[in-house]
């Protein structure tokens, strides 16, 4: 028979067992994951958190070792969400489409599909964020079995809850163990976005806190204004550049990464939505725009955000007085060309004296270079029976001011031509 003998510990001569190494390592290990987060501005994990908010998976690109994994696993954290971590790389086709399994009369009832246990566990628990690791090393076979669980949330005849979000991670191919392109059809699925450290976030972040993840406030009276706001950017878009609507691109890793088509422009108009509703910046905007389908694309959208958030000429004319202008110089500039050409349009009296007005108010909030040219071709509108308004007096020095430094300009440009040619 024999028995147990219980671990031998060192006892000192007046007090307790003291503890073995293991333990002391173990407490040392317990201090240094001891970290705090904080409310902290991060452009990128704003968008992240924006895209999850908004249920469209996402797929962060970045270099090995740049914190993906650590980002999402503190993103489940602050959300409260469990997160199932699945490495795509190293499953079978069939872990994603479903492992057959043969019932009593397979002829009369077909072979059924199971779903994984990690698909199980995820529809029990209604929520969850599932981590989909090391995305562009899983071979062509198993990027083709995750098409349907990207975009339909199903794992064979299972289908993952609304609760759950989808987030994948990939390192470009040249840094990846045996790397892949992600394919055409599961690239045009998510929304991507470039992953890249930052040295205070890390610094600090070492040092015991870290930017904390937080779900955007979204402002309930806002949503109807938004959701229109995002139809009018999109479609206006589409409706002057059709052949924006689906542009495949030529290169295979282009391919790989995002890319317009109707399926893409749908994501983007509801990241448009939801930023708006949650009042995003616009660069948190632009990652996400720009992630979905792509940078020229994307900057073409972004432009024409801008001009819709122009104010109307017309209702800058009815109260040239009280008006708003853009802050940012070309947006301004914009506002003050559209007004000239309503007054060249509808050449009134009453309209041409509130564009002088207009303008005065732009000099005065503003550079006063801007309203040159305005001013010049509003002064080409004027008719022969029409009095100069007594506001042109204040926009004359401007004007001619804008005017010698535009000179002056061009004869220092000339001095160093000439003096460049002398050199040679």
């Amino acid at each position: 028979m024999s028995t147990c003998t219980p671990p031998v510990t060192a006892a000192t001569p007046s007090g307790p067992p003291r503890a073995s190494q293991l333990d002391v390592a173990d407490g040392l290990t317990a201090l240094l994951r001891d970290t705090a987060t904080e409310p902290r501005p991060d452009t990128q994990l704003e968008a992240l958190t924006l895209a999850v908010a908004a249920d469209l998976p996402v797929l962060l690109w970045g270099e090995p070792g740049i914190g993906k994994t650590a980002a999402l696993t503190q993103l489940a954290a602050s959300l409260d969400l469990p997160l199932t971590t699945v490495i795509a790389s190293v499953h079978e086709p069939s872990d994603f489409s479903g492992l057959p399994v043969i019932g009593d009369d397979p002829v009369e009832n077909g072979v059924p599909m199971a779903p994984p246990d990690w698909a199980v566990r995820l529809v029990r628990a209604g929520r969850g964020l599932l981590f989909l690791d090391e995305l562009s090393t899983a071979p062509p076979a198993v990027q083709a079995a995750l098409l349907r669980l990207v975009l339909e949330r199903r794992i064979g005849t299972l289908r993952l809850p609304p609760g759950v979000r989808i987030v994948a991670a990939a390192n470009p191919r040249s840094s990846a163990a045996d790397g892949w392109e992600l394919s055409p059809p599961l690239a045009n699925r998510f929304v991507h976005l470039k992953w890249a450290h930052d040295h205070e976030v890390v610094v600090r972040g070492l040092g015991g806190t870290w930017p904390r993840a937080t779900l955007p406030q979204l402002d309930p009276g806002r949503l109807p204004e938004a959701v229109d706001f995002a139809r009018r950017a999109v479609c206006g878009l589409l409706a002057a550049r059709p052949k924006l609507v689906h542009q495949m691109p030529g290169s295979e890793t282009r391919r790989g990464g995002p890319w317009p088509s109707p399926r893409s422009w749908d994501m983007t108009l509801s990241l448009i939505a939801f930023a708006t509703a949650a009042d995003s910046s616009r660069e948190v905007l632009s990652l996400l725009v720009r992630g979905t389908v792509g940078d020229g694309p994307g900057l073409e959208l972004l432009a024409s955000l801008d001009r819709l958030d122009l104010p109307d000429p017309e209702t800058l004319l009815a109260d040239p007085v009280g008006a708003v202008l853009p802050e940012r110089g070309d947006l301004r500039q914009a506002v003050l060309d559209g007004v000239v050409a309503a007054v060249r349009n509808r050449p009134e009296k009453s309209r041409w004296d509130a564009a002088w007005a207009l303008l005065v108010r732009a000099l005065d909030t503003g550079a006063p270079d801007l309203v040159v040219v305005p001013a010049t071709t509003l002064a080409s509108l004027r008719r022969e029976d029409w009095d100069v308004p007594e506001s042109i007096e204040r926009l004359a020095g401007a004007v001619s001011l804008s005017r010698r430094a535009d000179r002056a300009a061009d004869r220092a440009a000339a001095r160093t031509a000439v003096g460049a040619k002398a050199g040679r």
